[in-house]
């Protein structure tokens, strides 16, 4: 289907889950999050259209800014050798408990932003989630996340992926999970 007879339909789904406060827990498992799914190839006119529909009452998180910062707050040389070091393990890169106190990690940058976004009583829509491919950083280490699984309003994944039958696949091709959250495809 195309993004013109299929965008429609989306984001009426996505405004009706949204607003059903009722149901977000009991559809999702218990977690608070909707992954908001769409073909890797249209990302930019869902996330145009999202940003037009919830301008002012949404916080778009884009991850591949907050994947830029992290490199340029380390410096180029820094954060290559770093990764060279931990090639075979990421998660060590953008998700580790072995840190120094006040150091952030690409993880930390993604729930600080969702925080910020619900202190200031916006609906957090994480966007460009196709960056995090390679991270070891997985949509439910997001979701189960203390802060995501306590906000007064869901956190919005947009997901770039394909669905068949009851399979999801991030980017078209990696299985991922559809657990504790709702799904609008």
């Amino acid at each position: 289907m195309s993004y013109i007879t299929d965008h429609k339909q989306k984001f009426d789904d996505l405004k009706l889950r949204i607003d059903n406060k009722d149901q977000w827990k009991k559809e999702a498992n218990g977690g608070n999050s909707i992954l908001f799914c769409y073909p890797p190839d249209e990302e930019h006119l869902y996330i145009n259209q999202a940003q037009e529909i919830y301008q002012g009452t949404a916080a778009f998180i884009d991850v591949s800014k907050l994947l830029v910062k992290l490199i340029e707050e380390s410096g180029w040389d820094a954060f290559s050798d770093y990764y060279r070091d931990f090639q075979s393990t990421p998660h060590k890169v953008f998700r580790s408990s072995d840190k120094s106190e006040g150091e952030m990690d690409l993880f930390d940058l993604i729930i600080a932003e969702i925080d910020l976004a619900s202190k200031q009583n916006k609906i957090p829509f994480i966007v460009r989630t196709g960056s995090l491919y390679g991270t070891g950083i997985e949509n439910v280490n997001i979701m189960e996340h203390k802060i995501v699984m306590s906000l007064p309003q869901p956190l919005v994944i947009f997901y770039p992926s394909r669905i068949e039958g009851d399979n999801l696949y991030f980017l078209n091709f990696k299985p991922a999970s559809k657990y504790r959250c709702i799904l609008v495809k």
